[in-house]
């Protein structure tokens, strides 16, 4: 296996612990370990060296940066990290919006008693878009709560904790039942601006939307629209377009709006996880078994 663009210790220590073993990416590796999620032309380079690879575990659950310059060969096996990120998310997602249903936000800004007021999100309506691992992170998450749950994917088959899975033509049908949309979904030319004003203005004006995907999912100023005019009661963003959200944005102003900068799944979270992964790939490989989270390169994620 070669780790690049760097030997980070801890990527070599999981390559060990898999059985594998390291060398440099001009020694014929099997494998390839990609370490930076958002270079694609140190990625590209990397490949050129290596005509005999077979497999590349890419660092993030979000590859659109590789789909997007075409660097999923599909004569290669790939893998990301989709899945093993998925319950820190979850948690920020349902955080979240527990946090925005109960007006936390208002409350931590003020200074005097004001109007007791908030929402319960026991045996609320809730739709989900995507359905991978965060999606069903987040289903076991919502268990307690009796949300009547359903799901908005490419492939509508059941998942379990939800009530009905459906097809991304069916989005406008089950937007406006929603009490909280999470958006959970991955980022391709498909699904880039999949909510906006139009989609916004299908949802309840009670109703909260949390994104712990991708900002482009969401039309920006379309969203600003619609909070300023309370067409939605707020949104909860742990990832925002443009991305970092910059100083001065309508965004920040917003009493309806929380952002976190991209913090479902902080470092100090991802380094063992991916750890494991990487070491889980590894051994699989070496002993011709299906690996974890692996991309469809034709779909790009």
């Amino acid at each position: 296996m070669a780790v690049g663009p760097e030997q980070s210790e801890f990527a070599v220590d999981a390559v060990l612990a898999g059985g594998g073993v390291v060398v440099g990416i001009d020694e014929s590796p099997d494998g390839l370990v990609w370490l930076h999620g958002g270079d694609a032309e140190g990625l590209a380079g990397y490949l050129a060296q290596a005509p005999e690879l077979q497999w590349v575990q890419l660092p993030m659950a979000g590859i659109e940066v590789f789909s997007g310059k075409g660097l999923l060969d599909p004569r290669l096996l790939w893998t990301c990290a989709k899945g093993a990120f998925a319950e820190p998310v979850a948690e920020h997602a349902l955080a979240l919006a527990l946090a925005g249903l109960r007006q936390l936000p208002k409350r931590l800004a003020a200074r005097s008693w004001g109007v007791p007021s908030g929402t319960s999100l026991f045996d609320q309506h809730v739709t989900i878009l995507g359905g991978g691992g965060i999606t069903r992170a987040l289903l076991d998450l919502l268990a307690p709560f009796r949300v009547r749950a359903t799901v908005v994917r490419r492939h509508p088959e059941p998942i379990s904790g939800a009530e009905r899975t459906v097809g991304v033509d069916r989005l406008s049908e089950v937007l406006p039942e929603a009490q909280v949309v999470f958006l959970a979904l991955a980022l391709t030319p498909e699904t880039v601006g999949i909510i906006g004003a139009e989609e916004l203005a299908l949802m309840d004006e009670s109703a909260w939307l949390v994104n712990v995907a991708r900002g482009q999912h969401v039309v920006t100023e379309a969203l600003v629209d619609a909070l300023r005019s309370g067409v939605i009661a707020g949104a909860a963003l742990d990832v925002t377009d443009p991305e970092p959200l910059p100083e001065g944005h309508p965004l920040w102003e917003l009493t309806s709006c929380i952002v976190t900068p991209h913090t479902a799944d902080t470092i100090e979270m991802v380094l063992p996880m991916l750890a494991e992964r990487i070491s889980a790939n590894v051994r699989n490989f070496a002993a011709g078994e299906p690996l974890l989270g692996n991309v469809d390169p034709a779909a790009g994620y």
